[in-house]
C-alpha cells in the first residue's frame, strides 16, 4: 500500500513538471528506464501532461505514430521514441 501510495504521488510530481515546464517530454523518456514512476506510465497519460497537448491532441498523435494507447513508456521501441520527439518538438 504504501509503494503506490509513493507511485501515486511520484506520477503526479512528473505530471505537474511537465505541465510547468519544469522538465521535458525527452528528459522524462530517459528517466523511464531507470525510474519506475515513470516506466509504468501510459503514454497517453504523459502526453495528456504536456502543455501543448489535451486529450484530443494526444490520442490524434498516438494514433499518427502508430502506439497503442495502452502503451506504457518503457514498453516504446527506439522508433517510436525519436518519433514522438519530433512530432511534440515542433
Amino acid at each position: 500500500m504504501e509503494k503506490a501510495a509513493r507511485i501515486r504521488k511520484e506520477r503526479s510530481e512528473i505530471k505537474r513538471q511537465l505541465k510547468d515546464g519544469s522538465i521535458t517530454l525527452a528528459v522524462a523518456l530517459d528517466r523511464s528506464s531507470t525510474d519506475e514512476a515513470i516506466g509504468k506510465m501510459r503514454v497517453l497519460t504523459l502526453l495528456e501532461s504536456l502543455p501543448a497537448l489535451g486529450k484530443v491532441k494526444a490520442r490524434r498523435l498516438l494514433d499518427q505514430i502508430g502506439i497503442a494507447e495502452s502503451r506504457r513508456v518503457r514498453g516504446l521501441g527506439a522508433n517510436q521514441r525519436a518519433e514522438l520527439l519530433r512530432v511534440t518538438t515542433r
